[in-house]
């Protein structure tokens, strides 16, 4: 179980794919999340990626938290297709977050 809320990571994923309006805005809301909610997000973005595969999650977020050097949000920043990375994350894990998108459109 996941403490990050699909409904979360699909704020993410849209606010991402407009950075140029969204940052204001976005960066606050990752740093408002939780370390858990934090290395679960880059967990999800590295198994999108293809760093880690789903099965291996908990290690992801294991090695997000030890890891962690810089904030979240920079980090995530710094790949310029962190939203697709993660969208591409929670369909191979099996997280529904279309509906949740949809919510939020």
């Amino acid at each position: 179980m996941m403490d990050i809320t699909p409904s979360a990571i699909a704020q993410v994923i849209l606010m991402g794919r407009e950075m140029g309006r969204a940052e204001a805005e976005l960066r606050p809301f990752i740093d408002r999340l939780g370390e858990q909610e934090q290395a679960e997000l880059a967990a999800v973005f590295w198994v999108g990626r293809g760093s880690f595969e789903p099965e291996d999650f908990d290690e992801a977020v294991e090695t997000a938290k030890a890891e962690a050097t810089i904030p979240t949000a920079d980090y995530l920043f710094g790949s310029p297709h962190f939203s697709d990375h993660l969208e591409a994350g929670a369909e191979a894990m099996g997280i529904d977050i279309l509906n949740d998108e949809g919510d939020l459109l």
